[in-house]
Parts: structure tokens; C-alpha cells; sequence
């Protein structure tokens, strides 16, 4: 399957064994990128996690 990187436009190859939910880099520019749904498949920035430091 193949779709685009929301962030630089990079064509992705994506495994066909792919799921909803799962992270994939962006080989061109690193971004992480959460598969939202897979049929059709969309795509976009995962959300970045906030470390809580222990608070």
C-alpha cells in the first residue's frame, strides 16, 4: 500500500499487514506517522508524548 507523509510529502510503502493504531516513520524525515484507518488508508502525525518527570 501507499500513501504520503502528512509532514514532508515522502511517499510511503506500507506493509499490507498494517494496523489502526500503529506508529510508522517517515523514511525521508523522521516523522512519526499513526495510521488512523487502514481501508481506506489515512494517515497522520502521531501526538508526541509529554514526559510527567514523576509529577
Amino acid at each position: 500500500m501507499q500513501t504520503e507523509c502528512v509532514e514532508c510529502g515522502a511517499e510511503l510503502t506500507v506493509p499490507e499487514d498494517v494496523m489502526q493504531g500503529e506508529i510508522l516513520p517517515c523514511p525521508e524525515c523522521g516523522a512519526d506517522l499513526e495510521v488512523i484507518t487502514v481501508a481506506p488508508l489515512v494517515v497522520e502525525l502521531a501526538p508526541t508524548e509529554m514526559e510527567d518527570w514523576g509529577e
